[in-house]
């Protein structure tokens, strides 16, 4: 099966300890220190463009060793999630200002309202909404979906399964959803945080999970 080739390190251990490790920092680091952590030029951010650049990686190797003509949906399906991927490293970076610190131009500052050189600050439809749609995406395949085929099949379309996340990717969802849950009760309570921005480790838990559904899927297809 393909679970067993997906060691356990990858899709269990790392997950519980990167969520261990952000658990032990919120306790002992002061607030500002979390602060600086999770800014734009820290260490969760660089992390997360690694995560989703090796997504982008993953996608495209298996393109390129897939025989297309016999699988054109589902080389469809691997090409838009490359393309998502690519835009979502780049933004996450600023395409670049993060690493190499250029100065945002005037009429740029204008339009971003972070003044940043990237898109996802310009507006709703390229920023929170793909987010919602991939939070969706995580949380339906991650978790109802591995919960439908195993207590109620017959509700799951056979013909897609080439492209269901596996049952044990469910580790990762769930911990992207427990941070998501953080993230609104902290917005809720207004005086009282839980989760330094928590809305960074939800993300990077979604990126981290499209990382392994990808490597899955390129395992499936090749």
């Amino acid at each position: 099966m393909i679970q067993e080739k997906l060691h356990k390190f990858w899709w269990l251990w790392l997950p519980l300890l990167l969520g261990g490790i952000q658990a032990v920092l919120e306790v002992v680091l002061p607030v500002n220190i979390m602060t600086e952590l999770l800014s734009e030029q820290g260490p969760h951010e660089l992390i997360e463009f690694f995560f989703i650049f090796a997504a982008f990686l993953v996608a495209v190797r298996t393109l390129l060793q897939m025989d297309i003509k016999a699988n054109k949906y589902l080389a469809a399906w691997i090409g838009l999630a490359a393309v998502c991927c690519f835009y979502v490293a780049g933004e996450e970076v600023s395409w670049g200002q993060h690493l190499l610190m250029w100065s945002t131009p005037d009429y740029w500052m204008h339009i971003n309202d972070q003044h940043e050189t990237n898109l996802h600050n310009t507006s709703s439809w390229l920023d929170q909404k793909p987010r919602i749609l991939l939070e969706i995406g995580v949380f339906v395949g991650g978790l109802l979906i591995p919960f439908l085929m195993r207590f109620k099949p017959a509700w799951v379309p056979g013909k897609f399964s080439i492209i269901y996340p596996p049952a044990i990717l469910g580790v990762t969802a769930a911990l992207a959803l427990t941070a998501k849950i953080i993230e609104n009760v902290d917005k809720a309570l207004k005086d009282i945080v839980i989760m330094e921005r928590a809305s960074e480790i939800t993300e990077l838990y979604l990126f981290y999970f499209v990382l392994l559904y990808l490597v899955v899927l390129r395992r499936r297809v090749l």
